[in-house]
């Protein structure tokens, strides 16, 4: 039981970190998703900047050990990406590459949302009617 909760939870860190990483552009469609992102985007930056240790990496590690494994000291990222997805010597790279991702993804949100506001704005005006003299 443990092992499957230790599965679990390792699918929902890559999905939580695909999340961080690709979450912004859900807004560019559902713009109320901005809110959960800008959450999840600086926990993401906290854990990257600051050595703070996920809570589903606790979780993860506690249900490992349960399980009766061993060995299970580094975190998600460490474990699971760096050395696996890329060579370590690109962690820092990538970690900038993902802010721009993010970065490019609130760019992207706040022009749809300037145009939105533009167009609702415009139609308005053409409804109103002139006044004649």
């Amino acid at each position: 039981m443990y092992e499957v909760l230790a599965s679990t939870v390792l699918v929902v860190h890559f999905g939580y970190l695909a999340y961080v990483v690709l979450g912004g552009f859900l807004a560019w469609r559902w713009p109320r998703a901005l809110w959960p992102h800008l959450a999840a985007a600086a926990w993401g930056l906290a854990v990257v900047s600051i050595p703070l240790t996920c809570p589903l990496t606790l979780v993860e590690h506690w249900a490992r050990r349960k399980a009766g494994e061993t060995g299970v000291g580094r975190g998600f990222i460490d474990q699971y990406i760096e050395g696996v997805l890329y060579p370590e010597r690109y962690t820092h790279l990538l970690q900038v590459l993902v802010g721009v991702l993010v970065a490019v993804s609130y760019v992207g949100i706040y022009v749809r949302y300037r145009k939105r506001r533009n167009t609702t704005r415009r139609s308005e005006e053409m409804s109103e009617p002139t006044a004649t003299v």
